[in-house]
């Protein structure tokens, strides 16, 4: 994974929803977002985000006890997925599916379920730190890398 934004700060859940705003029109179907960041980093908050901006009416929830949740009125359909509870254990639900499919997924915890991810995907890192917030992004490959120079530029507008 190559970084290509480092340290962008965030200073509020507003600032961090407006972010993921920002993404949503640069993503297309099959598209795999995977999000770093300890509990309470707005890993949910930046989806969000994303989620109102592709044109979903539901409140975006932490899909932590689901595993994953789906939102099919978005255009495109928004796959979040929590793959925490997965730790150590790779169980057949139709993740790959998902991930594969006709949406965009965003992954919180990607690390427990890595040989579902796909090598060219974009990486969005939030760390906390007090009361802001710190976004890193990476990606790794033409089209993540595409859709991350459009982000950054985005976000500087």
């Amino acid at each position: 994974m190559e970084l290509l934004l480092d340290g962008y700060l965030l200073f509020s859940s507003e600032e961090t929803r407006r972010a993921g705003s920002l993404l949503a029109p640069l993503l297309l179907p099959g598209d795999v977002i995977a999000l770093r960041g300890d509990l309470g980093a707005g890993k949910t908050t930046f989806v969000g985000g994303v989620a109102k901006a592709l044109g979903t009416r539901d409140e975006v929830i932490s899909p932590t006890f689901n595993i994953m949740k789906c939102y099919f009125d978005a255009k495109p359909a928004l796959y979040h997925i929590d793959a925490y509870r997965l730790e150590g254990q790779m169980i057949d639900i139709g993740l790959d599916e998902a991930i594969e499919g006709d949406g965009v997924s965003f992954i919180e915890w990607p690390d427990f379920i890595r040989p579902l991810i796909p090598e060219d995907h974009l990486e969005i890192e939030l760390l906390h730190e007090g009361d802001v917030r710190r976004m890193n992004v990476r990606f790794g490959g033409k089209r993540s890398h595409e859709v991350a120079l459009r982000f950054k530029e985005a976000l500087h507008a």
